[in-house]
């Protein structure tokens, strides 16, 4: 009996060590983002935005190029998380996607993006505008 508590005891300590030195550093933060988007086959877009990472804000860049069937112009505003960073340069890196829409006049949008540093942006928003794609795009994001 008393090897079995003993045992247990060290099956413990070795479960909690284990634990506590593989325990992930990784964080989230909040995005509010700004992106407009145009194209007639090629497109781009750009903007900007505001990580708020640790009880601190950091500016944002965003730009990209669409190709495939890309056609009219659009706005859409994000709010949403990024996981997975460590620091706030984490988040920058390119973010690539396939996908299609219509939008017009005013819709709702939802994204989740991954970039290379295994940042993962989860994002919804509305979006303005008149256009219609189906397309492979990247957006990449910078720190201002």
């Amino acid at each position: 009996m008393k090897s079995m508590r003993l045992l247990a005891m060290l099956a413990f300590t070795v479960m909690v060590l284990v634990a506590t030195t593989n325990v992930s550093r990784a964080d989230s933060g909040s995005v509010h983002m700004t992106l407009y988007k145009a194209g007639w086959i090629i497109g781009g877009s750009g903007g900007s935005g505001t990580l708020n990472f640790r009880g601190k804000s950091y500016g944002l860049s965003l730009g990209g190029i669409d190709y495939g069937l890309v056609f009219g112009g659009s706005k859409t505003s994000f709010r949403g998380k990024v996981k997975n960073i460590n620091k706030a340069s984490d988040i920058e890196g390119v973010y690539a996607a396939g996908g299609a829409g219509l939008a017009v006049g005013k819709g709702a949008r939802a994204i989740i993006l991954t970039n290379q540093k295994g940042a993962v942006l989860e994002l919804t928003g509305s979006q303005v505008g008149l256009i219609a794609n189906l397309d492979l795009s990247g957006l990449a994001i910078t720190l201002k």
